[in-house]
């Protein structure tokens, strides 16, 4: 189910925790961020990415026309997977990016923990979450040590999606609360 926690930063006081999707996506935008539930395809687990971006084709068209994002892909990450923990690693530090960071989960779990005006957000998503986190918005990402999610990313340019680290340890200080 998903879940959105939010601390105060400096005294790591919890201000809020809620799995109410409707008030998840209010909360949230006020900081700018989108969050929706989307009706999940009904396909086979672990699908290929072509059927998965085929099964979203029609709200993935409109939610691209929208925010004149360029296009999507489907990542697929399995605990058996060689490079899970390099790319866990990867995310698990606070960073920026230079655009929007949209994702969709078809399958599994992960969470973004955004770091904005002095709170923390720690928006567990889950299957049918869709979020978009701002370009610029601070941030990480974790799925836990065992990662199994299908994601679907939209973007305009991957080179928006370079990870930019602000040396804050942030993360360290708010572990992500994975399940």
């Amino acid at each position: 189910m998903s879940r959105l926690t939010v601390w105060d930063a400096s005294t790591q006081e919890e201000i809020l925790r809620t799995e109410d999707a409707d008030e998840i996506a209010r909360t949230l935008s006020d900081i700018g961020v989108r969050f929706e539930r989307w009706p999940v395809a009904d396909l086979p687990k672990g699908a290929p990415a072509e059927q998965v971006l085929e099964a979203y084709k029609p709200r993935l068209d409109a939610f691209l026309a929208e925010t004149s994002a360029g296009t999507a892909d489907v990542i697929q990450l399995t605990p058996e997977h060689p490079m899970k923990d390099a790319l866990r690693d990867k995310f698990l530090k606070e960073h920026t990016h230079t655009e929007d960071e949209v994702r969709f989960f078809h399958e599994g779990a992960g969470n973004f923990v955004l770091h904005v005006g002095g709170k923390v957000y720690d928006a567990h998503c889950t299957t049918g979450d869709l979020i978009s986190v701002p370009a610029n918005v601070t941030h990480w990402f974790d799925s836990g040590d065992r990662p199994d999610f299908t994601v679907l990313r939209v973007f305009t340019d991957t080179s928006g999606w370079t990870p930019h680290y602000t040396g804050s340890d942030m993360a360290e200080r708010f572990p992500v609360q994975v399940g």
